[in-house]
């Protein structure tokens, strides 16, 4: 078995089973090992999804997005997916912190790299607040133990370790997928163009059901949110007097562009992989996709920019601080102290915009409107799309 090797990505979830999959030598259908877009590809794609579940914490946003397939199940979308590529998987949840440990450290000592899912507060080096602790997280690989420290694949190019304790108590802290573990068997996938096809097909199947928060009318609720001076959940109203508006902006921005933690729309990353579906299932349609596809990201981030314009000092600053949180994880323990001043610095800095409403009235208003409008047409491009896509696949 080769030593683990850390090789960065955009994707958490993704990147964690790619760089599994590269680990155990499995190889892509070019009989190189397979790229982040490929495995996203079999993977189901991307995904739509918006909730806003409430506005008790005033300095922290209570919205929740999704752009990766099955974005709601995470356990099941592993599984699917390892499924999917002809693999074998072993998912083991429990609520005991013992035996959990227990499994994890077998693993470890085997040279096991494991996938496991751990709170993303209680991690420490993303640098959240203790009141977004239990929030949940993204799909990480454990791959070593050194000195009492966990060793951790989370797209940074250089080594990151957690305390061991604190990566245990990290991995119980959510109840619904408590201490969860997942193992990849080594193994060869028997057939790239099945995974892919299939992928891409149950990408196109999910995102044409008619979901308001797991699909793509998703984006046509949010588009309609954002003026609806009715609705409780209605931007005009909930954030009647601005209190908490920075926040949910940053959700936004943050959520959208690849500075945040999960990578991003993804709109780009699925662009990549119609690229290469293309050639591999001999699809020429798909590329067409492709482009589509690239031109819908620049949408996406034309939102991004609307809600948390560079041109305002502020908020580049802020920007800025966001950034340096994540390139500090990609440095691995070497940017910790830097990610640790600036997370400190970017959440003082909300909870002081939060509570001193930087936004008049009108302007409120005409960024509602304006980020309405770039919904409505998000919404309109990706519902096309998606159902172009399906038409390509029944060739």
């Amino acid at each position: 078995m080769s030593e683990y090797a850390l090789r960065g990505g955009l994707q958490p979830d993704v990147s964690a089973v790619t760089a599994v999959l590269t680990h155990h030598g499995v190889e892509g259908p070019d009989g190189q090992a397979p790229g982040e877009a490929l495995v996203f590809a079999a993977s189901g794609g991307i995904g739509a999804g918006y909730i806003l579940w409430d506005f008790a914490h005033e300095t922290t946003s209570t919205i929740v997005f999704g752009f990766r397939a099955r974005w709601q199940y995470p356990q099941e979308w592993l599984k699917s997916t390892v499924d999917r590529l002809g693999l074998a998987v072993d998912i083991h949840t429990t609520g005991g912190k013992r035996a959990a440990a227990k499994r994890l450290s077998a693993n470890l000592e085997a040279g096991r790299p494991s996938i496991v899912l751990p709170d993303r507060e209680s991690l420490g080096y993303w640098r959240l607040p203790p009141e977004m602790s239990g929030g949940g997280g993204h799909f990480v690989v454990a791959y070593g133990e050194e000195d009492g420290r966990v060793l951790v694949d989370d797209r940074n190019l250089a080594p990151l370790t957690v305390d061991r304790k604190t990566f245990d108590a990290a991995r119980g802290r959510v109840g619904s997928y408590k201490n969860l573990l997942a193992t990849i068997e080594p193994g060869e996938v028997p057939d790239w163009r099945a995974a892919v096809r299939g992928g891409l097909t149950d990408c196109a199947r999910n995102l044409s059901e008619p979901s308001k928060s797991f699909s793509l009318p998703a984006w046509g609720r949010w588009a309609k949110a954002m003026t609806d001076e009715r609705d409780p959940k209605g931007w005009p109203r909930a954030f009647g007097e601005r209190r908490g508006l920075v926040g949910a902006l940053f959700t936004v921005w943050e959520s959208v562009t690849p500075a945040g933690m999960e990578g991003g729309h993804l709109r780009g990353l699925f662009a990549d992989a119609l690229t290469e579906a293309a050639a591999l299932l001999e699809l020429p349609a798909l590329a067409e996709q492709a482009s589509t596809w690239r031109g819908i990201a620049e949408r996406w981030a034309e939102l991004a920019e609307a809600a948390v314009p560079v041109a305002n000092a502020e908020f580049a600053w802020m920007r800025g601080l966001v950034s340096a949180v994540s390139a500090g994880v990609r440095e691995g323990d070497a940017g910790q102290e830097a990610a640790a001043a600036a997370g400190e610095e970017m959440w003082k800095l909300r909870a002081h915009y939060n509570d001193e409403t930087p936004f008049t009235d009108v302007e409120a208003r005409e960024l509602f409107s304006t980020m309405g409008t770039l919904l409505r047409d998000i919404h309109t491009a990706e519902t096309a799309a998606i159902r172009e896509l399906s038409e390509a696949l029944m060739e």
